[in-house]
């Protein structure tokens, strides 16, 4: 079955001028000019003009990323018209998707043919090319990245060709372009593996963090998906445990449910938020008061209502990926961090993991590893905290997230990665021009 988006024009709608802004509203480009290609005949004669007119091009997701990633003052290809779901093959376990395409679109798409992917992030909102080549991940004992779940995609390159790419063709390009910083050409489509749709059934349940800690490597190796935040400024976490189960569905109760998901997660968070950033030093007593707030409650559905949630409440965040063995020691350095400090962090710290993968800039690249993202609130000064906390990641051999604030550049990256000679020269290779540069690239990956 296929499910196709109409194509109309040779170059796209548009084209367009005007400043772009990611979510969180730290990152303004302003592009020579901008298009939507429909397709990937318009994909690559929108590159091509570029070429004859010498400006360099990035394809923009929904703008999720905290990084410059996809900032360009050259061409700006947009992903609003390159959408919808191309094919769905129940026997090969795959589904074929326009690059653009929100993943929310993809996941209830998915679930109308009773299918889902394996694993997934909290949020929906960004495109699946976005999502991909900046490595979002979710959290998982043996499923790792979306990257990771991509068996195949279709590449548009600098020269305008279109390279279709996977384990059996191309598969150097495919092994790197899975998440590739649109450093290697602009990604058109996209392949996953899907599989049966599944029952998961979620356990969130407050922690101490002594508790926590003290027993995270259980913790991991007994559940399917196991996660916790942090509050910072208290000895108090909140867990939450993802496990297949045999059903039934069991959501949370409309109620009960709005008043966890969107009254205290969104709605009183955000006014706690605001008060923190024009009163920092009610801070700690406000942390002590919701981090007791949520209580303990088990549901089950299908995997994308689990795996999501809404984030309503807009912030600037740092994640970094260490060694899994690395965990406790970082996190307890972290929170001394903050009690010994004069920082007032009204944001949680959140907690994840990944089975090491096969992918060159993956950061749970050929090691298991564990995820410390640390959040502010937008409008709120993070520098001096972002930094302090940046300084016990990297003596922990961290990596930074692709798509999230971090001041790491290429000579850093080159030892934290043993397989970044090898992305480097296909980079090299495929677009000799740089093409697809911008100044976030010149500085993660050199030039």
């Amino acid at each position: 079955m296929a499910v196709s988006n109409a194509v109309g024009g040779s170059g796209g709608r548009g084209p367009t001028v005007g400043p772009w802004r990611n979510w969180a509203g730290n990152v303004t480009a302003r592009p020579a000019r901008s298009v939507a290609p429909a397709s990937t005949e318009e994909v690559v004669a929108a590159v091509r003009a570029a070429a004859a007119d010498g400006l360099t091009v990035k394809a923009a997701g929904t703008g999720h990323s905290f990084t410059p990633a996809a900032a360009t003052d050259g061409l700006l290809i947009r992903p609003d018209r390159l959408t919808g779901v191309r094919s769905v093959d129940r026997e090969a376990g795959t589904v074929t998707v326009a690059a653009g395409t929100p993943l929310k679109h993809l996941n209830e798409t998915l679930a109308a043919h009773g299918l889902s992917l394996t694993n997934m992030g909290d949020i929906m909102e960004q495109t699946v090319s976005g999502a991909t080549s900046t490595g979002t991940h979710g959290t998982g004992r043996d499923s790792a990245s979306l990257a990771a779940q991509t068996t195949a995609l279709e590449l548009v390159t600098a020269d305008g060709s279109v390279l279709a790419c996977s384990a059996g063709e191309n598969p150097e390009v495919f092994a790197a372009a899975r998440l590739g910083l649109g450093a290697l050409g602009v990604i058109s489509e996209l392949t996953f593996a899907v599989e049966p749709e599944f029952w998961l059934t979620a356990r969130e349940e407050p922690m101490p963090f002594d508790e926590v800690t003290d027993r995270f490597d259980e913790l991991v190796a007994e559940n399917e998906h196991f996660e916790f935040y942090w509050f910072p400024h208290t000895g108090n976490c909140n867990t939450k445990r993802n496990n297949r189960s045999q059903g039934p569905a069991a959501p949370p109760g409309r109620v009960s449910g709005w008043v966890e998901d969107e009254l205290l997660s969104n709605g009183v968070f955000q006014l706690a938020c605001a008060v923190g950033r024009a009163v920092p030093a009610a801070i700690p007593g406000i942390a002590k008061i919701s981090s007791r707030a949520l209580s303990a409650r088990t549901y089950t559905d299908i995997p994308y209502k689990v795996f999501t949630s809404p984030r309503r409440v807009r912030f600037v965040e740092m994640e970094y990926a260490l060694p899994r063995a690395a965990a406790v020691a970082a996190l307890g350095e972290l929170k001394a961090l903050v009690e010994h400090s004069d920082f007032k962090v009204s944001f949680p710290v959140e907690v994840r993991t990944a089975p090491a993968d096969d992918i060159p800039l993956s950061t749970a690249s050929g090691r298991d590893t564990v995820y410390l993202a640390v959040h502010m609130y937008r409008g709120t000064p993070y520098g001096a905290y972002f930094a302090a906390a940046e300084r016990i990641m990297t003596a922990h051999e961290g990596r930074p997230h692709w798509g999230k604030l971090h001041t790491r550049d290429a000579a850093y990256l080159a030892d934290a990665y043993p397989r970044f000679g090898e992305f480097t020269a296909l980079r090299d290779r495929l677009d000799p021009e740089r093409r697809f540069a911008n100044a976030y690239l010149r500085r993660v990956l050199g030039d």
